[in-house]
This record gives C-alpha cells, structure tokens and sequence, in this order.
C-alpha cells in the first residue's frame, strides 16, 4: 500500500469503477478515485458492534493529505473509545443550523425576559452580523474558529463586536441546555473581547446655556442651515442667512428627555393613557421588561405636555405628521438633534447623553443611589453607581430639584423658563 502524499493522490488516475488506494500510515485511511476523476479522502473502520463502516473525510483540494490523515486519526481515537464517526456525521446533516437556534432563542429567550426595546435590537443585531455569517452552519459543527473571524471581521466596530459575541455565547449556552450541543463547548469560549471606551457624556452648565438658547431659537425662528464643505457649490447666495423649521414634537420630546431623565423610546412611544396630569405620574416601562408602571415626574415635564393637544385617531402622545395613527419616529429626532447639537456647540452629545446628564445632577444634587435608581428606573444600583427611602416623594422631590436646575441652567442661554416649557 502506498503512503498517500500529494504525489502519489495527483498520479492516481480514474478507471472504468472506483478505485481504492489504502495508506501505509494510518490502517483504513484511504483514497477514493471516481471514473469522473473526482477524489476524495475516505475512512474505513468497524464501529462498537463489529460492523463496518466507511465515510467520506472530505475531497481533495478541500483537505490535503496530510490534513485528511489527521482528521483520520481522531476519528480512530473516537472509535476506540467507543464513538462512531459515520453515526455522529449523520446526527450532524440531521441537526438544526444556527439560524433555527437563533429563532429559538429570539423567542424562548429573548422575548420572554426582555424590553421591547432590547428584543429589537438583538434581532437586529442577529440579522445583520450573525445569520448572514453562521447561520447555515450546523449548530453542532460552529467552533471557536468561526466565531473568531466574524468577530475580528468587526474589529473597527468593537463595541458592537462583543455584543456580537454577547448573544452568541447565550444563543450557545442555549444550544447546550437544548441537548444540541455537548456540554461545555461554547465557542465563543477563549475569544478575547475588544476593549471598548466606555463613554459617559453629561452636559455641563455652560453647555446646557448654549442648549437653552438653541432650542429657544429653533421654536421662534428656526435654525440655520447645516452646510458641508463638500457641498456648498449649488447653493444660493444668500445660503447663510436661510433658516428652516425644526419639528414642534422633536423639540418637546427633547425638552422631555431633559426633564424626565427618560430613555428616547419610552417617550416616542408614550400615549395619553399613560399620562396623569392629576397624580403628577407618566406610566413608564419599569427596569427593562417589567411592564408599565406609574412614575413621579417632575412639574416641568407636565408643563410641556399640558401644552400639546391630543390629535383624533391617534393614541399617541407624539404621532407622526402624515400617519397619526404611528408614533413619530426616532430618525425624525436624530435628524433634529444633529441641526440643533451642532448650533449649540455640543456636536459629541448623542440623545442618551440627556439621560447621563439628569443621573450625574441627581447625583450631585445629593440623592442616594435608591432615589437615583427609582428616578431613571435601573434595574439595579449598580447601574446607578456611576451617579453616585423608596416611596414616590423623594424621587418626585429629586424629579424637580434636578428639573430647576437643568431649567436654570437652560434658561441662562434663552429668556426664560416659561418659554423653555412650552413647545412653540
């Protein structure tokens, strides 16, 4: 019998049937020759019941010799210890692909213990980084090496990198309870996650001034034009002094998210159900994923939504201008935002920075870490370290004692703080 070395496998010539070429080497390791001139690595072997048993290793071109030898080899070692490597080949093609867990985990998992909020973005982030890339391999069959190249495919994204390898390492952890795969072999396991810059932004006072007067100026006259470098080629003269309108629903839910310490979609999607002018209460999600609950809110923010009037057919408290029966949507507010941080001078703040902002004054207004918990709603304290009696008044006396201060502060760049609680 011949040694199978790259010579020998490209002289090996294809005849009227198949041809069998044993190795010297590794005793029922061998090369199968088809008349179409195809050829492909084979092991031949008896299983725990004496029966023989011969399956394909993979083709040549696909494995060399000596990596077909190998594979070879721990099949053997996995037949002495009593496996069967045609049995466990034929669980593998019978098993579920990655996409199927995926959809398990969405809905067993993810559904049932998380916001609304958090269900969206794991689906997004599963259908845009995950299914595409493993979603058609065998669960059973992913190892760490997969896993590694789509996480390294990532690199210039790294935080978004190992949230990826987050919800691959539950889904995975999943795939194991389910019996889909041996226990401990996640393979996500030994990957090392980027480090990522943990970025907490507030708004300082002179920040929140410039803040005030910008949002002043966009209800009254508009703000001006944001004009690129690249394209200022085609635009009229005049293009300076132009001026256009921000959106009314914008602006009041930005001044919300200042005065509330909400998150951007709790009040996107808030109706006139939740709103309770006589408890001084807003019903907020509660510690994601905790349905709707009552929540102290400050005089300020009820101030800016006496001041909107309920649209018929809509539920919603901000609906969208050409369809009131869906809420306004979170690009529209981005889109004002970028207008209204670049005037400002604050162009690194993002919507959520607001949030960081109403827990770092609550925190230096003196609230201890349950009051600054309750008022933003965590989960935990832990959440409301970096910040820093459970009942409704001192989380309504916190709600205001940070609302004067933000209001002041906003009020130093504008007129006053009457204006600031109206929304033009």
């Amino acid at each position: 019998m011949p040694n199978l070395t790259k010579r020998v496998v490209d002289g090996a010539k294809p005849a009227a049937k198949p041809v069998y070429l044993w190795d010297d080497q590794v005793k029922g390791f061998g090369l199968l020759v088809l008349p179409s001139g195809t050829k492909s690595f084979v092991l031949q072997y008896r299983n725990g019941s004496g029966r023989s048993r011969r399956f394909t290793i993979g083709r040549y071109g696909t494995f060399t010799p000596d990596e077909a030898r190998k594979a070879a080899r721990e099949a053997l070692h996995l037949v002495s210890k009593g496996g069967d490597p045609m049995a466990d080949k034929s669980a593998l093609r019978s098993a579920p692909d990655v996409s199927a867990v995926l959809d398990r985990y969405l809905d067993d998992y993810v559904k049932q213990r998380n916001a609304k909020s958090t269900q969206a973005e794991a689906e997004r982030v599963i259908e845009k980084h995950i299914r595409p890339r493993l979603g058609k391999l065998k669960v059973a069959a992913v190892t760490p090496s997969d896993v590694a190249r789509l996480h390294q495919a990532m690199a210039r994204t790294p935080r978004q990198a190992n949230h990826v390898l987050s919800i691959i390492s539950k889904a995975f952890n999943l795939a194991e309870v389910w019996g889909l795969r041996s226990r401990n072999s996640n393979p996500v396991h030994g990957i090392e996650r980027y480090p990522e810059n943990h970025r907490e932004r507030f708004l300082s006072a002179p920040e929140l001034q410039r803040l005030g007067a910008t949002l002043i100026e966009a209800e009254t006259d508009g703000l001006p034009w944001v004009i690129k470098a690249n394209g200022s080629k085609h635009l009229p003269k005049d293009a300076n002094q132009q001026r256009t309108s921000v959106n009314p629903g914008a602006l009041a839910v930005i001044k919300l998210l200042l005065f509330t310490g909400a998150r951007l979609s709790e009040i996107l999607t808030l109706r006139w159900e939740h709103v309770d002018m006589q408890a001084d209460m807003l019903a907020l999600p509660d510690r994601k994923g905790g349905g709707r609950r009552p929540h102290p809110v400050s005089t300020y923010a009820l101030e800016i939504l006496e001041r909107l009037s309920p649209v018929d057919g809509s539920p919603w408290v901000f609906p969208r201008d050409r369809d009131v029966s869906r809420h306004l949507t979170k690009e529209v507010l981005e889109n004002a935002w970028q207008r209204i941080r670049h005037h400002a001078g604050i162009p690194d703040v993002r919507l959520h920075d607001l949030r960081h902002t109403v827990g770092t004054y609550a925190g230096q207004a003196g609230g201890n870490a349950f009051i600054v918990r309750d008022l933003l709603r965590h989960k935990n304290t832990a959440m409301t370290n970096r910040y820093v009696n459970r009942d409704d008044d001192p989380v309504r006396a916190m709600a205001n004692d940070v609302s004067n201060r933000i209001a002041s502060e906003l009020a130093s760049g504008g007129r006053d703080t009457q204006h600031l609680r109206s929304t033009g």
